[in-house]
């Protein structure tokens, strides 16, 4: 944003002065012309894909934490009839955990979900035909239901982070041709107000967007000179 009100200032005063009297030469206005729409369009699409990223992440993260909800409460369920002697330890293998294993597979990343997801809904569906009762509340339905859409959701986010990815490196690829072209506008500003003094350079050369940061001894030798002067008037 920085670079993006140089090159405005610059395009600013390139409109209401003369080329006569602008700073810097008709070449670089028609340069940064050229630059400034693309430059402009590329931080608006970052903006718009971040946005769109953000807006969408509170709804997904709804959706990730109720698809990892309902496939832990599934094997609750199984683990709970085993517990009860209603299924028999080997059951479990189905879903792709070891014999008498209680816990529950690790559900706290993107990935694990998809991972497990896919093994829970393809190992009860084996289960039953192998004779096996459905396990209700939840059904393996339900916990499809919310698994889909999670992995749809997954796709989609995917999708709006890969947009926001190559816009911020379209900007990132533009930045580099706006220092330059703001260097390129600065070196000649400054090299048009060489005959002023520091103070009146100083103060021209902001119109354009320019600030001189000082230096800890140039700050200091400004502060002995103004004392001096305040004493020699005093």
């Amino acid at each position: 944003m920085a670079r993006l009100r140089a090159i405005e200032a610059g395009l600013e005063l390139g409109k209401k002065t003369a080329l006569k009297k602008l700073a810097f030469s008709q070449q670089t206005l028609e340069n940064l012309q050229t630059f400034y729409p693309h430059f402009l369009g590329a931080i608006r699409q970052l903006n718009v894909s971040k946005q769109n990223q953000f807006d969408r992440s509170k709804d997904y993260g709804e959706i990730f934490r109720k698809s990892k909800l309902y496939l832990s409460h599934f094997l609750q369920v199984v683990n709970f009839a085993i517990l009860r002697g209603e299924m028999k330890p080997e059951v479990i293998e189905f879903y792709g955990l070891k014999a008498n294993s209680k816990a529950t597979p690790p559900l706290n990343l993107e990935a694990n979900v998809m991972t497990w997801g896919e093994r829970i809904i393809e190992g009860e569906q084996k289960r039953i035909m192998k004779g096996g009762s459905p396990i209700y509340s939840p059904s393996i339905a339900l916990v499809k239901v919310h698994y889909e859409e999670f992995v749809d959701a997954y796709r989609h986010q995917k999708m709006l982070q890969n947009i926001t990815n190559r816009a911020s490196m379209k900007v990132a690829e533009l930045r580099e041709q706006a220092d330059q072209l703001i260097q390129e506008m600065w070196n000649e500003v400054e090299n048009s107000l060489v005959h002023l003094s520091d103070e009146e350079k100083r103060e021209k050369a902001s119109e354009y967007g320019i600030v001189y940061v000082y230096r800890a001894s140039e700050q200091k030798k400004m502060e002995v000179e103004s004392l001096q002067q305040s004493i020699v008037f005093s």
